[in-house]
């Protein structure tokens, strides 16, 4: 894993946005994502798709890199962190969880969330149900565009098309900013992407190995 960075200053904030996916909030020591997707492959799976298990896994350990490489106290999960309720893919996480004790999680929910999920006070992550402000941010699953608060969410997997030479173009995962939000991309490399709707925000594009303002 190649880890890129860009530093931003956002609201008197210092935030760190990545190529993997990821946000740092340098003051709060709180590494941000969204869009886990946790159980997403089972549920494929258990359809008759045939879907490799180790997506998760590979999940998991780029984010471990990424606690470990910030020195992150905190992490936010900005919604969407299951995908189906609790399946077999759980599994994988509670190990992981149990890997990183130390770790406070802080969950708001998104839209699919919204199962029972009970369980996972079990795993000492704190639920939020809607919002939560720890200013000058408020986070929230689905983008609010609102002149009174700076929101940081996700829900949408934004992506962006860049144009190479000879009229080829190709789509990549974004950070989306503008004066008021600022969107996350999937963490969950196995999610689609949303290439619209790009007109009133900045981008900030990565690949593998690079990370770059458009």
């Amino acid at each position: 894993m190649i880890l890129q960075t860009l530093e931003k200053t956002i609201q008197n904030q210092t935030l760190v946005f990545t190529n993997q996916r990821a946000l740092f909030w340098a003051e709060q020591k709180a590494l941000i994502i969204s869009d886990l997707h946790i159980g997403k492959t089972a549920y494929f799976r258990k359809n008759g798709i045939p879907i490799p298990s180790d997506i998760l896994a590979k999940d998991l350990e780029r984010l471990s890199i990424l606690i470990e490489n910030f020195s992150a106290e905190q992490l936010f999960i900005v919604g969407d962190f299951l995908h189906a309720g609790k399946n077999k893919d759980f599994e994988i996480f509670e190990e992981w969880r149990l890997r990183n004790k130390h770790l406070e999680i802080i969950l708001i929910k998104g839209n699919h969330d919204i199962k029972k999920s009970d369980f996972l006070h079990d795993l000492d992550i704190t639920i939020i149900e809607d919002s939560l402000c720890i200013k000058p941010f408020t986070f929230i699953h689905e983008p609010q565009d609102s002149e009174n608060q700076f929101s940081i969410s996700g829900h949408l997997h934004p992506g962006v098309t860049v144009k190479l030479e000879k009229r080829k173009s190709v789509r990549l995962p974004c950070f989306r900013v503008s004066d008021n939000q600022l969107i996350l991309p999937a963490f969950s490399e196995f999610t689609g992407l949303d290439t619209k709707s790009c007109e009133d925000f900045d981008c900030i594009a990565f690949t593998e190995d690079l990370i770059f303002e458009l």
